[in-house]
């Protein structure tokens, strides 16, 4: 993307403190209205090629090309740090070695802690947070550097070089949204839509998933979250719709609403749930949750594109309220190729494409697209592996040129394997359910919304006052972390900030979020524990500590990491 032509608009955005909205001054106009052509998306040329190749080639291409762009890319001129600050803490991600992974929270070198303070400089910034002595204090960027990105920023030489490259990465129309997001949302509001974005994630691990996806460019970053906040603000309203009125809201529609779309949408919503088209369970050997996938349950056209979607978002932020702060990414195993359709929700699982009884009716196009764009441009960095299991020989040629178009970093992370001993090289037998062949007897089944199971939602006092108080924590991790970029100081305390951020969600998380599946079944259990292997109903007793995974508040009490 064009990093220099992105600062040039950001630095001539003005804010409006009567209107509350951000816009361009008047004089700046004209010649940003020239530069903003050069970010069009471009059109696609039609092909020559047979259409039936092109139909078997897009439907191999959604198993593997969703996830594009979201294994690690973290630079292999960034080496570990020794730094006693980012010694291993237990909210950080590890690898099956027992080792943080790189450029994660707690495996940082110094040129990577500087690249996320000044992505949380730039991002504070435009939520009206930073403050401009705090951008001249910026740790790690030299006075060389910064005249350096001062030119950048004018040059037309080196803009007109880093146009074309926008022109060529940004498939998606980003710079566009970034830009419409910026100069039509206030500060206040995408600050807002920032944090509800966050949810129990590590604040500093959201943002530097963004970063590897952008190989450690701030500017390509910043636009590629902006763009995400765009997408859940307002065109998914992942919060607002998808998880706040989830199944119970879809059975509603499907039985009483007067609109026939709506009611169509609500009850394709319920049917792909109700026949575990994909699902949730278990985790792999490296303790990724895992996402299973019949492809022989889809067939083209038997439900809505609107429903679609809304089931793919569903899956996916439901796959995240499964990642522990000690995980964040995903295995993807697949039974076989089938569409990407099914991959969407297991953004952050094992993708198990059950092909029994495949045929060209499960392809669907249409799903590709949308799954591909939630992977690449909203949900970065957020897969581990993924496992083609039992795929067909028509695959085998096809995925010659499939791996061409991929990333290499993405290729390497794509394997096949045949049965359940090559399977189980990835997943303990244990953990592979039967009907593929493992020892799991754990089999899906569908548990019906029950009765005032969200009449918390219903509680807005109770709702407001964990919102204030999870508001003033939010404000002092941004005092903080100003601190921590301008003085070096104040890490411990950002930590700290963080569980609560976590410990506070999942206290919210009833009034907020309607009940799913999974609550019900017990996989998240109250207070965001995990339970994989011991799921109760949720009216039950909760089971034994060994099983559950602490995704939320810790308990009383002393613990292992309390010990010197």
């Amino acid at each position: 993307m064009n990093s220099p032509r992105i600062t040039f608009y950001c630095r001539f955005i003005t804010h409006n403190p009567c209107t509350g909205r951000k816009s361009f001054p008047s004089a700046r106009l004209a010649r940003i209205k020239v530069c903003e052509k050069n970010y069009s998306t471009r059109v696609i040329k039609r092909s020559s090629v047979n259409p039936a190749i092109i139909v078997i080639a897009v439907g191999c291409l959604l198993n593997f090309t969703l996830f594009y762009n979201w294994a690690p890319t973290v630079s292999q001129d960034l080496e570990h740090s020794t730094d006693s600050r980012y010694l291993l803490k237990p909210e950080q991600s590890i690898d099956m070695a027992g080792s943080i992974l790189p450029g994660r929270p707690g495996n940082l070198t110094k040129d990577q802690e500087a690249k996320l303070q000044e992505f949380w400089i730039a991002t504070l910034k435009l939520f009206g947070v930073e403050q401009e002595d705090d951008h001249e204090s910026q740790a790690g960027i030299s006075t060389s550097e910064k005249k350096k990105k001062k030119r950048s920023m004018f040059s037309r030489k080196e803009g007109g070089q880093a146009n074309n490259a926008a022109d060529k990465e940004d498939k998606f129309g980003q710079t566009k949204e970034f830009l419409q997001m910026v100069a039509t949302q206030s500060p206040e509001d995408l600050r807002k839509a920032f944090w509800s974005m966050v949810k129990h994630d590590h604040p500093d691990g959201l943002l530097l998933r963004f970063l590897r996806a952008r190989k450690w460019d701030v500017q390509n970053a910043l636009v590629m979250l902006i763009s995400a906040m765009h997408w859940r603000l307002q065109e998914m309203n992942v919060d607002d719709d998808v998880m706040k009125n989830g199944e119970g809201g879809a059975v509603a529609d499907s039985l009483n609403s007067t609109n026939p779309t709506a009611k169509k949408d609500g009850n394709d919503f319920m049917t792909q749930l109700r026949m575990g088209k994909s699902f949730l369970h278990g985790t792999d050997r490296e303790g990724r949750p895992m996402c299973f996938v019949r492809v022989r349950l889809h067939k083209q056209g038997e439900q809505s594109e609107t429903s679609l979607e809304r089931f793919t978002v569903f899956g996916i932020e439901t796959a995240r309220l499964l990642l522990e702060s000690n995980v964040d990414t995903a295995v993807s195993i697949e039974i076989a190729p089938v569409t990407v359709l099914f991959m969407l929700k297991m953004l952050n699982q094992a993708i198990v494409f059950d092909m029994t009884g495949f045929s060209m009716a499960n392809m669907d196009y249409t799903p590709v697209k949308f799954m591909i764009r939630c992977f690449e441009a909203n949900y970065p960095e957020s897969l581990g592996v993924v496992l083609v299991h039992k795929s067909p020989w028509i695959f085998h040629g096809i995925w010659t040129i499939i791996k061409g178009w991929l990333d290499p970093v993405v290729a390497a992370k794509v394997h096949f394997t045949k049965n359940v001993d090559e399977l189980s090289e990835f997943i303990s037998r244990d953990h592979i359910p039967t009907e593929l062949g493992g020892d799991d007897p754990w089999t899906y089944h569908y548990e019906e919304p029950v009765e005032g199971e969200n009449e918390r939602m219903n509680d807005a006092s109770t709702r407001q006052q964990l919102q204030t108080d999870r508001a003033a924590t939010v404000r002092e991790f941004e005092d903080v972390t100003r601190a921590w970029i301008r003085d070096g100081e104040g890490q411990n305390r950002r930590e700290e900030l963080a569980k609560s951020l976590r410990e506070g969600y999942w206290e919210l998380d009833p009034y907020v979020r309607a009940r799913s599946v999974y609550d019900r079944i017990g996989l998240i259990g109250e207070g965001g524990k995990i339970h994989y292997y011991s799921a109760q109903p949720a009216a039950t007793a909760a089971p034994p500590p060994s099983t559950a995974v602490q995704n939320g508040p810790l308990p009383a009490g002393p613990r292992a990491d309390d010990l010197d």
